[in-house]
């Protein structure tokens, strides 16, 4: 059972992929959801990134870590639930709604761990905090006689991403590889290495582990069933805009598609529409 325990503000969203160079916005709603006794969620009903948080006795492990101006509101969520310093965050991918925190965080002692391609990625796009540790595709961290383990299947979001697994409490955090809900459609960033092709495959590898529960990348938290059904549309978008290339359609016609079928937006029309045309070509 999921319930809410306290909230708290923070800034909102002004791109998925936005760095910590925009200025401070407005306050928005964040809540701190319990998952099981020492597993929580920060999550932001509107569209900012997840937060998962796993207490233990020895300090605290965190994925992900918002915008550098969500920092202290974290901090202060964190305070109502543990008096444990966070030792350990780790990336899902390099994107600043997920990353925005790493310098905050590492100047008091947190150490920063992600996929070596995320950490290209953070100095390709003069991003500060880089992680201190990266890993190719798989490594463990353990602290307290507790673990999560991380796992880098491929490209999808990026060619960076990776999955958190807590493998104790059946739960598995995504990053951007699973997001959830219409308003929060799958972003492929050609940028960041994304790729449409791959996506599939890099979830049939996540789908195999054993979990019950579900932290997408931004969405409410939810199950495995609907990150299945999420992997189903990543070939129905593929099959769909194939088909519609192969007829001789227009960009625009491709677009109309997206935007009814699968709720695209402007942001991902503008990262994704033409790599994923070049890519399915």
């Amino acid at each position: 059972m999921i319930k809410t325990t306290c909230k708290f503000y923070s800034g909102i969203l002004l791109s998925l992929i936005a760095v910590c160079s925009v200025a401070q916005p407005p306050p928005s709603l964040i809540e701190l959801l319990r998952i099981q006794d020492d597993l929580y969620v920060i999550h932001n009903p509107a569209v900012p990134g997840n937060v998962t948080v796993l207490l233990t006795d020895e300090g605290v492990i965190m994925v992900d870590n918002k915008f550098a101006w969500d920092y202290d509101n974290m901090m202060a969520m964190l305070a109502t639930i543990t008096d444990q310093p966070v030792k350990y965050v780790i990336n899902t991918h390099y994107h600043g709604d997920h990353s925005g925190g790493n310098v905050r965080a590492q100047a008091d002692g947190t150490v920063v761990v992600a996929s070596e391609n995320a950490r290209l990625k953070m100095i390709e796009a003069n991003q500060p905090g880089h992680p201190d540790v990266t890993l190719d595709e798989h490594a463990f961290v353990h602290l307290g006689g507790k673990v999560a383990e991380i796992f880098r299947f491929g490209r999808s979001h990026t060619d960076g991403d990776v999955v958190v697994y807590f493998p104790d409490h059946r739960v598995l955090a995504t990053g951007d590889m699973f997001t959830y809900g219409d308003d929060v459609p799958q972003l492929i960033d050609y940028s960041g290495g994304g790729s449409a092709r791959a996506w599939t495959d890099t979830l049939d590898q996540a789908l195999r582990l054993d979990f019950d529960t579900v932290v997408p990348g931004h969405g409410p938290v939810t199950n495995k069933a609907e990150m299945e059904n999420f992997r189903d549309l990543t070939v129905q978008i593929r099959r769909m805009t194939r088909e519609m290339i192969a007829a001789g359609n227009s960009r625009d016609e491709i677009a109309e598609m997206l935007i009814n079928e699968y709720h695209w937006g402007d942001l991902h029309l503008q990262r994704a529409l033409d790599g994923l045309i070049v890519e399915l070509q």
